[in-house]
């Protein structure tokens, strides 16, 4: 809660697996169009961030996650909304690109070297040591 209003929330999907991170090609809007990203979007009113970020990955990737730990801290974006990464792991399905351009998976080293959208970059520090580097 902040002041007198909770945060309206949207979520990312750090989905790792061994020492690889998922993420998803930007589509629109035209100036972040080739970024990647970790995939995810608006919480819905009523639903959990836990519940946003297996709703999204269903739909984005087609696939189902668990929901685990907060990754990093809060990245404030514009009309009052927060910016919250957490960790997922991959239960059911293959990763598509349903929603973005291409998927990729990659580990500490290109992480640090791919054109992330700024929002996710923040993370970085914090994303590099979950995949071991």
């Amino acid at each position: 809660m902040t002041g007198r209003t909770r945060d309206r929330e949207v979520v990312a999907a750090a989905v790792i697996q061994g020492r690889r991170l998922l993420l998803a090609q930007r589509t629109r809007p035209p100036e972040l169009a080739g970024l990647w990203e970790l995939p995810g979007g608006k919480v819905e009113p009523g639903e959990s961030p836990a519940d946003a970020v297996h709703r999204e990955l269903l739909e984005e990737l087609g696939v189902e996650v668990t929901v685990g730990e907060r990754i990093g801290a809060d990245v404030p974006l514009r009309d009052g909304l927060v910016l919250r990464a957490y960790r997922a792991e991959l239960i059911r399905g293959t990763p598509r690109a349903l929603d973005h351009a291409a998927l990729c998976w990659v580990d500490a080293r290109e992480l640090r070297e791919i054109a992330l959208v700024g929002n996710d970059r923040g993370w970085l520090p914090d994303l590099v040591t979950l995949l071991g580097g």
